[in-house]
Protein backbone atom coordinates (compact mmCIF):
# COMPACT_ATOMS: atom_id res chain seq x y z
CA UNK A 1 0.00 0.00 0.00
CA UNK A 2 1.31 3.51 -0.78
CA UNK A 3 2.43 5.63 2.14
CA UNK A 4 -0.41 7.79 3.43
CA UNK A 5 -0.24 9.68 6.72
CA UNK A 6 -3.90 9.49 7.70
CA UNK A 7 -5.31 6.07 8.54
CA UNK A 8 -8.90 6.32 9.85
CA UNK A 9 -9.00 5.52 13.52
CA UNK A 10 -12.48 4.01 13.30
CA UNK A 11 -14.05 2.36 10.25
CA UNK A 12 -17.70 1.29 10.22
CA UNK A 13 -19.04 -1.03 7.52
CA UNK A 14 -22.56 -1.82 6.32
CA UNK A 15 -21.98 -5.33 5.00
CA UNK A 16 -24.63 -5.46 2.30
CA UNK A 17 -25.31 -7.84 -0.56
CA UNK A 18 -24.92 -11.37 0.81
CA UNK A 19 -28.34 -12.46 -0.42
CA UNK A 20 -27.95 -10.95 -3.89
CA UNK A 21 -24.47 -12.48 -4.18
CA UNK A 22 -25.99 -15.91 -3.53
CA UNK A 23 -28.95 -15.31 -5.84
CA UNK A 24 -26.67 -14.43 -8.75
CA UNK A 25 -24.99 -17.81 -8.27
CA UNK A 26 -28.19 -19.80 -7.83
CA UNK A 27 -27.32 -20.52 -4.18
CA UNK A 28 -29.39 -20.34 -0.97
CA UNK A 29 -29.10 -17.03 0.90
CA UNK A 30 -27.28 -18.77 3.74
CA UNK A 31 -24.38 -19.45 1.36
CA UNK A 32 -24.04 -15.73 0.81
CA UNK A 33 -23.83 -15.20 4.56
CA UNK A 34 -21.16 -17.91 4.83
CA UNK A 35 -19.13 -16.27 2.06
CA UNK A 36 -19.57 -12.92 3.81
CA UNK A 37 -18.00 -14.34 6.96
CA UNK A 38 -14.79 -14.91 4.99
CA UNK A 39 -14.76 -11.23 4.06
CA UNK A 40 -15.08 -10.35 7.75
CA UNK A 41 -11.95 -12.35 8.51
CA UNK A 42 -9.95 -10.75 5.70
CA UNK A 43 -11.06 -7.18 6.47
CA UNK A 44 -10.29 -7.65 10.17
CA UNK A 45 -6.79 -8.82 9.27
CA UNK A 46 -6.36 -5.83 6.95
CA UNK A 47 -7.39 -3.41 9.68
CA UNK A 48 -4.71 -4.85 11.95
CA UNK A 49 -2.20 -4.52 9.13
CA UNK A 50 -3.05 -0.86 8.50
CA UNK A 51 -3.36 0.22 12.12
CA UNK A 52 -7.11 0.85 12.26
CA UNK A 53 -8.03 0.98 15.96
CA UNK A 54 -11.79 0.33 15.76
CA UNK A 55 -13.81 -1.68 13.25
CA UNK A 56 -17.60 -1.73 13.60
CA UNK A 57 -19.56 -4.20 11.48
CA UNK A 58 -23.31 -4.03 10.92
CA UNK A 59 -23.87 -7.76 11.26
CA UNK A 60 -27.60 -8.01 12.07
CA UNK A 61 -30.08 -5.15 12.23
CA UNK A 62 -33.17 -4.92 14.43
CA UNK A 63 -35.20 -5.05 11.18
CA UNK A 64 -33.53 -8.35 10.19
CA UNK A 65 -35.73 -10.16 12.71
CA UNK A 66 -38.53 -9.70 10.13
CA UNK A 67 -36.78 -11.98 7.63
CA UNK A 68 -38.04 -15.56 7.14
CA UNK A 69 -37.60 -17.65 10.27
CA UNK A 70 -35.38 -20.18 8.51
CA UNK A 71 -32.99 -17.46 7.38
CA UNK A 72 -32.84 -15.90 10.85
CA UNK A 73 -32.06 -19.31 12.38
CA UNK A 74 -29.34 -19.87 9.79
CA UNK A 75 -27.86 -16.45 10.54
CA UNK A 76 -27.79 -17.14 14.29
CA UNK A 77 -26.15 -20.52 13.70
CA UNK A 78 -23.58 -18.88 11.45
CA UNK A 79 -22.94 -16.20 14.08
CA UNK A 80 -22.36 -18.87 16.73
CA UNK A 81 -19.95 -20.70 14.48
CA UNK A 82 -18.16 -17.49 13.50
CA UNK A 83 -17.74 -16.46 17.15
CA UNK A 84 -16.47 -19.89 18.19
CA UNK A 85 -13.96 -19.99 15.34
CA UNK A 86 -12.99 -16.31 15.64
CA UNK A 87 -12.29 -16.50 19.37
CA UNK A 88 -8.84 -18.02 18.80
CA UNK A 89 -7.97 -15.36 16.23
CA UNK A 90 -9.08 -12.56 18.55
CA UNK A 91 -6.82 -13.86 21.28
CA UNK A 92 -3.90 -14.46 18.92
CA UNK A 93 -4.22 -11.01 17.34
CA UNK A 94 -4.83 -9.20 20.64
CA UNK A 95 -8.26 -7.94 19.46
CA UNK A 96 -10.95 -6.81 21.88
CA UNK A 97 -14.53 -7.81 21.02
CA UNK A 98 -17.53 -5.62 21.84
CA UNK A 99 -21.17 -5.88 20.80
CA UNK A 100 -23.92 -3.26 20.56
CA UNK A 101 -27.63 -3.64 19.94
CA UNK A 102 -30.62 -5.27 21.58
CA UNK A 103 -28.54 -8.23 22.68
CA UNK A 104 -31.31 -9.56 24.90
CA UNK A 105 -33.17 -10.56 21.72
CA UNK A 106 -30.38 -12.93 20.66
CA UNK A 107 -30.65 -16.64 21.46
CA UNK A 108 -29.33 -17.55 24.92
CA UNK A 109 -26.50 -19.63 23.45
CA UNK A 110 -25.33 -16.69 21.36
CA UNK A 111 -25.53 -14.25 24.30
CA UNK A 112 -23.46 -16.54 26.52
CA UNK A 113 -20.83 -17.05 23.81
CA UNK A 114 -20.62 -13.31 23.19
CA UNK A 115 -20.28 -12.55 26.89
CA UNK A 116 -17.57 -15.18 27.30
CA UNK A 117 -15.46 -13.89 24.41
CA UNK A 118 -15.91 -10.24 25.39
CA UNK A 119 -14.75 -11.04 28.92
CA UNK A 120 -11.76 -13.01 27.67
CA UNK A 121 -10.66 -10.24 25.28
CA UNK A 122 -11.46 -7.23 27.50
CA UNK A 123 -7.79 -6.41 28.03
CA UNK A 124 -6.71 -6.74 24.41
CA UNK A 125 -5.23 -3.63 22.86
CA UNK A 126 -4.31 -4.18 19.18
CA UNK A 127 -7.77 -3.31 17.87
CA UNK A 128 -11.41 -3.27 18.94
CA UNK A 129 -13.92 -5.18 16.82
CA UNK A 130 -17.50 -4.03 17.44
CA UNK A 131 -20.35 -6.21 16.20
CA UNK A 132 -23.70 -4.46 15.75
CA UNK A 133 -26.19 -7.25 16.48
CA UNK A 134 -29.96 -6.78 16.62
CA UNK A 135 -28.98 -3.13 16.29
CA UNK A 136 -31.01 -0.12 15.21
CA UNK A 137 -29.82 3.46 15.60
CA UNK A 138 -33.28 4.92 16.16
CA UNK A 139 -33.88 2.45 18.97
CA UNK A 140 -30.49 3.31 20.42
CA UNK A 141 -31.24 7.05 20.37
CA UNK A 142 -34.70 6.56 21.86
CA UNK A 143 -33.17 4.44 24.62
CA UNK A 144 -30.61 7.12 25.44
CA UNK A 145 -33.32 9.80 25.52
CA UNK A 146 -35.50 7.64 27.75
CA UNK A 147 -32.60 7.06 30.14
CA UNK A 148 -31.82 10.77 30.37
CA UNK A 149 -35.50 11.55 30.96
CA UNK A 150 -35.58 9.00 33.78
CA UNK A 151 -32.50 10.55 35.39
CA UNK A 152 -33.98 14.03 35.09
CA UNK A 153 -37.31 12.93 36.57
CA UNK A 154 -35.47 11.31 39.48
CA UNK A 155 -33.61 14.56 40.14
CA UNK A 156 -30.16 13.05 39.50
CA UNK A 157 -29.62 15.06 36.31
CA UNK A 158 -30.30 18.73 35.59
CA UNK A 159 -32.00 18.88 32.16
CA UNK A 160 -30.15 22.11 31.38
CA UNK A 161 -26.85 20.24 31.72
CA UNK A 162 -27.64 17.82 28.90
CA UNK A 163 -25.41 18.46 25.91
CA UNK A 164 -24.07 16.42 23.00
CA UNK A 165 -21.32 14.92 25.14
CA UNK A 166 -23.70 13.76 27.87
CA UNK A 167 -26.11 12.37 25.29
CA UNK A 168 -23.30 10.44 23.55
CA UNK A 169 -22.27 8.98 26.90
CA UNK A 170 -25.67 7.31 27.16
CA UNK A 171 -25.42 5.65 23.75
CA UNK A 172 -24.32 2.03 23.40
CA UNK A 173 -21.09 3.24 21.80
CA UNK A 174 -20.05 5.29 24.84
CA UNK A 175 -16.26 5.28 25.08
CA UNK A 176 -15.81 4.45 21.39
CA UNK A 177 -14.71 7.27 19.05
CA UNK A 178 -17.11 8.18 16.27
CA UNK A 179 -16.38 6.53 12.90
CA UNK A 180 -14.08 8.45 10.57
CA UNK A 181 -15.05 6.34 7.58
CA UNK A 182 -18.32 4.58 6.74
CA UNK A 183 -18.19 1.98 3.97
CA UNK A 184 -21.26 0.44 2.40
CA UNK A 185 -21.04 -2.40 -0.07
CA UNK A 186 -23.50 -3.39 -2.85
CA UNK A 187 -23.83 0.16 -4.20
CA UNK A 188 -26.89 1.12 -2.16
CA UNK A 189 -27.01 4.83 -1.26
CA UNK A 190 -28.45 4.77 2.26
CA UNK A 191 -27.28 4.29 5.84
CA UNK A 192 -30.05 1.87 6.91
CA UNK A 193 -30.54 2.98 10.53
CA UNK A 194 -26.86 2.44 11.34
CA UNK A 195 -25.00 4.66 13.85
CA UNK A 196 -27.11 7.70 12.92
CA UNK A 197 -25.70 9.87 15.72
CA UNK A 198 -22.13 8.64 15.43
CA UNK A 199 -21.64 9.07 11.66
CA UNK A 200 -22.57 12.76 11.64
CA UNK A 201 -19.14 13.72 10.26
CA UNK A 202 -17.94 10.41 8.84
CA UNK A 203 -16.67 10.24 5.29
CA UNK A 204 -18.87 7.85 3.29
CA UNK A 205 -17.55 5.51 0.61
CA UNK A 206 -20.01 3.43 -1.43
CA UNK A 207 -18.62 0.29 -3.09
CA UNK A 208 -20.59 -1.49 -5.82
CA UNK A 209 -19.31 -4.97 -4.94
CA UNK A 210 -21.43 -7.25 -2.80
CA UNK A 211 -19.98 -7.91 0.64
CA UNK A 212 -18.71 -11.48 -0.08
CA UNK A 213 -16.57 -10.04 -2.90
CA UNK A 214 -15.22 -7.17 -0.78
CA UNK A 215 -11.68 -8.07 0.23
CA UNK A 216 -8.31 -6.57 1.24
CA UNK A 217 -7.62 -4.51 -1.88
CA UNK A 218 -11.17 -3.12 -1.88
CA UNK A 219 -10.78 -2.02 1.73
CA UNK A 220 -7.45 -0.39 0.97
CA UNK A 221 -9.03 1.49 -1.95
CA UNK A 222 -11.77 2.77 0.39
CA UNK A 223 -9.15 3.96 2.87
CA UNK A 224 -7.22 5.69 0.09
CA UNK A 225 -10.42 7.45 -1.03
CA UNK A 226 -10.88 8.63 2.57
CA UNK A 227 -7.30 9.88 2.65
CA UNK A 228 -7.82 11.96 -0.50
CA UNK A 229 -10.64 13.92 1.12
CA UNK A 230 -10.39 17.06 3.21
CA UNK A 231 -12.48 16.74 6.35
CA UNK A 232 -13.94 20.15 7.20
CA UNK A 233 -16.32 19.27 10.07
CA UNK A 234 -18.58 22.13 8.97
CA UNK A 235 -15.77 24.66 8.57
CA UNK A 236 -14.40 26.13 5.35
Amino acid sequence: MPEFPDIPRHVAIIMDGNGRWAKERGLPRREGHRAGAESVREITDTCIELGVEYLTLYAFSSENWNRPEAEVKALMALLDRFLAEKAKDLKRQNIRLLAIGQLDRLPEKTRKLLAKIMAETAGHTAMTLVLALSYGAREEIVGAARGLATEAAAGSLDPSAIDAGIFASRLQTAGIPDPDLLVRTSGEMRVSNFLLWQISYAEIVIVRKFWPDFRRNDFIEAVQEYQRRHRRFGAL
